[in-house]
């Protein structure tokens, strides 16, 4: 089988950014993380023998110094030190366990520090969902030359809509080639097409280089997520905002903030944070009621929401996308990550609904224990982590009555 991910920033920009901050402010946490097919999809026999392959084969995959070059061109807000730690990066494939029962499910855990771990969720996403097309038989009906005037044209209607817009398709892609061949369309697109939209960019760093785009993307629920194991959910959004501000001290400045919903966030999001934080991104719910929920806020810290960006991402396509872009306007400055609707839209092949997410914690390697997390958001559907620890944390957040 030919190695799947070969370029050590074929990865979304938030994994970089989050481990920066992750060896800045938690050098010691150690984490789990487990894997969730939310369809429960049979894999073909033999499927985590050959994944295990390819996260073997990650152990030859480092960092190039064109690929640190760009980096350091691009995203400035990241320090000089951090590409030392890239430069000596090494996946270790004991960090993970795999492994396919009976009925043929998948089961993929990590564990180790943080810092090392954290650069492993999107590759391994990325191998197992270009892995499925492959030992199915499915990649055979991926027709690139079409798909390259499908997504031009939803880059024109885009654009021509007025959306702001970028790629957040690597974790669930149908292939590397799927999410380059987007990549590339839409670029030219841009090149070509001068509606008052705009393509801004990739969340995927090598096709960020590849392209001469600008990396897209800030940080994800797990920063959060493994605050709330370590000190409880009340007051992680607060914590999570503070590491980041001191972090990147203003820059990345669009934060995530529905990891146990609106209620505790609103409650954390103090007049401080509202104006140093350049906006938020919208990642479950109803888009239309978590904007005027947010709209409301703003407000009434005498902050006019105009001047705030909202980043919609929550199971975007163009249609939905567009719908959006007309209701938010005038209200606040909207624009759209849109992830599997652009790298696995494929006639006749199903996009794979799967996830990995930080489910335990410990603050040093010296604890004899590790706390669990989870994860809650706006959608039933998107909670994370194990019933007991979901349950916990719903009664402290005071969103479910104790049972008796």
């Amino acid at each position: 089988m030919r190695q799947i991910i070969t370029h050590f920033t074929d990865d979304d920009l938030y994994k970089f950014t989050m481990c920066c901050a992750v060896i800045e402010n938690f050098p010691r946490t150690q984490v789990k993380y487990k894997f969730n097919d939310r369809d429960n999809t049979v894999y073909p026999k033999g499927f985590a023998e050959e994944l295990r392959n390819q996260i073997v084969m990650l152990e030859n995959v480092v960092i190039t110094d064109e690929e640190i070059a760009f980096m350091r061109k691009r995203c400035r807000y990241i320090p000089a030190w951090f590409y030392s730690f890239l430069k000596g990066f090494r996946y270790d494939c004991r960090w993970v366990k795999v492994s396919q029962d009976s009925e043929g499910h998948l089961d993929i855990e990590f564990e180790g520090c943080w810092s090392n771990t954290i650069l492993l969720e999107v590759k391994v996403l990325a191998i197992v969902s270009e892995l499925y097309y492959i030992m199915t038989g499915e990649s055979d009906k991926l027709d690139y030359g079409s798909y390259y005037h499908k997504s031009w044209h939803k880059a024109q209607a885009l654009m021509d809509a007025g959306c702001t817009f970028s790629d957040f398709g690597t974790r669930r892609r149908a292939s590397f080639e799927a999410q380059d061949t987007v990549v590339r369309a839409m670029k030219e697109c841009q090149d070509i097409d001068k509606g008052p939209g705009r393509f801004v960019g990739t969340s995927n760093v090598y096709l960020a280089m590849k392209y001469n785009l600008v990396p897209v993307g800030t940080m994800a629920h797990e920063l959060i997520c493994a605050i709330a194991g370590m000190y409880g959910p009340q007051m992680a959004n607060y914590l999570a905002m503070k590491t980041w501000a001191s972090t990147y001290r203003g820059a990345l400045g669009t934060y995530l903030y529905d990891t146990y919903g609106w209620r505790i966030f609103s409650l954390n999001f103090s007049e401080d944070y509202a104006n140093m934080f350049k906006g938020l991104r919208v990642d479950s719910g109803d888009n239309f009621k978590q904007l005027d929920l947010i709209i409301e806020k703003y407000r009434s810290l005498n902050i006019d929401p105009r001047t705030k960006q909202i980043v919609f991402s929550n199971g975007l396509n163009v249609d939905k996308a567009i719908e959006i872009q007309q209701y938010a306007a005038g209200k606040c400055l909207p624009s759209f990550g849109i992830g599997t609707h652009f790298t696995n839209d494929f006639e006749g092949v199903k996009p794979m609904n799967i996830v990995i997410k930080l489910v335990a914690v410990k603050i040093t390697e010296s604890w004899p224990f590790y706390l669990s997390t989870c994860k809650l958001s706006e959608d039933h559907g998107k909670y994370s982590g194990d019933i007991a620890t979901v349950n916990r944390f719903l009664e402290t957040l005071h969103l479910k009555e104790p049972e008796s």
